[in-house]
């Protein structure tokens, strides 16, 4: 008799922002101040965000900017929940010139303790924006709490090491994670050989594939699922790159990669299933302190989705991706009001059918349906 297929379920969602105005609402703050040309104070990203909408109670507890995710997650209780964490943990003070700053009081990591966050993805374009001691401080921070990290380390080596997370049935889900040039990471962010940073790559080249490919065959064994994270592209925009389409081929195809986690973008973009693996090309924002600001609205980056895939072990395919519409309100997350629900998954359905899928309800469940 045929061996019953394994079905292994994990949480995965766009760029989680605590720093800055978020990090202002929680019970342990870092020193306001900012190095930005116009805005001075975290605290006036509160005060965007309130005029807004509404006066939001400070300080929140650790659940708060969860919101109704919280019980999404224990509803469904995934195997593994990753984030891509785009913020650094550290009180420390050395900004790095680039203008735009995103840290979180290292007392504050109840907010990702909360959410039982297994990965936090780190290989992004502000993990280092307080500098090495920052990063530093970030990665004692995570591992103190027991969350794993990928994509950046105190050297290249452990920088580009995946994080394992154990499956019950046997098996691991092993996150890969990489941060590419083209979403604002400069070179000089890379790990090195004794330096820290991110797990960082220049292009979409072959060579790059075979690095990557390298790098998982040397850690995956049989029931394992790697996960490849790329934080990649622009902020805006629903054009897919064609490089980055071909990238994403060359790694299920050649490098042993199981499902491709694209980030960057501050909105949803398309989806792809290629031979039987999901291509997630950007999962927008899903925590931030955005609102308020003027600015491309027409792409709704106040919209999100968390997605639930769904993988047979055995084939390492996809056999299903739910997902859940939600609403960024007053730096939290809701249910959003059934016209936006419809606007975002239209969107999203119109964004997929070019690459022969599509998103479709069932019984009040968002799904995507490929060919």
């Amino acid at each position: 008799m045929a061996e019953a297929a394994q079905a292994v379920t994990m949480f995965l969602c766009g760029d989680v922002m605590t720093g800055r105005g978020v990090d202002q609402i929680l019970p342990h703050p870092c020193r306001p101040y900012l190095y930005e040309p116009v805005v001075r104070s975290a605290l006036e990203y509160v005060a965007l965000a309130e005029r807004a909408h509404a006066e939001i109670s400070r300080p929140v507890d650790y659940a708060y900017v969860w919101g109704v995710a919280l019980d999404e997650l224990e509803r469904r209780k995934p195997a593994a929940r990753i984030i891509n964490l785009e913020t650094s943990i550290t009180t420390s003070e050395r900004a790095a010139p680039k203008g735009i700053n995103y840290r979180m009081n290292p007392a504050n990591v109840g907010v990702l303790s909360v959410a039982g966050v297994d990965c936090a993805v780190l290989a992004n374009n502000h993990v280092l924006d307080w500098g090495a001691p920052g990063l530093i401080e970030t990665l004692d921070t995570l591992a103190t709490a027991g969350i794993r990290v990928a994509g950046a380390g105190r050297t290249q080596t452990e920088a580009e090491a995946p994080a394992a997370i154990d499956l019950s049935e046997g098996g691991r889900i092993l996150v890969f994670a990489f941060g590419a040039v083209d979403s604002g990471i400069p070179r000089g962010w890379s790990a090195g050989a004794a330096g820290p940073g991110v797990s960082w790559i220049a292009d979409y080249s072959s060579h790059t594939v075979i690095r990557i490919g390298d790098l998982i065959a040397a850690s995956k064994r049989a029931g394992d699922i790697a996960v490849a994270s790329i934080h990649w592209g622009s902020n805006w925009g629903y054009e897919i790159p064609e490089e980055h389409r071909r990238f994403a081929y060359q790694l299920i195809e050649r490098a042993g990669v199981d499902l491709v986690y694209g980030h960057s973008s501050h909105h949803v973009k398309a989806i792809e299933v290629h031979r039987g693996r999901l291509i997630l090309y950007g999962c927008g924002d899903f925590l931030n302190d955005y609102e308020g600001i003027h600015g491309l609205k027409d792409f709704r980056d106040d919209l999100t989705m968390m997605y639930f895939p769904t993988i047979d072990t055995r084939s390492r395919q996809l056999t299903q991706l739910e997902m859940v519409p939600l609403l960024i309100r007053s730096f939290r997350l809701q249910r959003p009001p059934a016209a936006d629900s419809r606007w975002l998954c239209d969107m999203l359905d119109r964004e997929c059918r070019r690459f022969g899928a599509s998103v479709v309800k069932r019984d009040e469940r968002v799904v995507l349906a490929w060919h």
